[in-house]
């Protein structure tokens, strides 16, 4: 087993629900490759679970140590001159989130 974790970001289109779903899971391996291999490969078994498809969208975080309770899993940083609102609002909160059950 490796020392170093990944979370790994992959991105669903659940087409009966007209839904996109963004899940971030968590792989020990030993590069940010080998771990997104390891989850598109958990990607597409999800897709078919569920009956949507795969976007074929992943990305990685190396995790500074091994998870445990309230470890940082995932972080993506984008580069905008939006004011906090306008890019909480046009990035996060657009009004079509599941949020809560679905």
């Amino acid at each position: 087993m490796s020392d170093t974790w990944f979370g790994v970001r992959c991105l669903f289109r659940l087409p009966d629900l007209s839904v996109y779903e963004e899940r971030v899971t968590v792989w020990n391996c030993d590069s940010s490759d080998a771990a997104i291999a390891a989850a598109e490969e958990e990607a597409r078994e999800y897709a078919e679970t569920v009956g949507g498809g795969y976007v074929g969208l992943a990305q990685s975080y190396a995790l500074f140590s091994a998870p445990e309770h309230g470890s940082e899993v995932f972080s993506l940083m984008r580069t905008s001159d939006r004011a906090a609102d306008d890019y909480v609002e046009r990035f996060f909160v657009t009004g079509d989130e599941h949020q809560g059950t679905v």
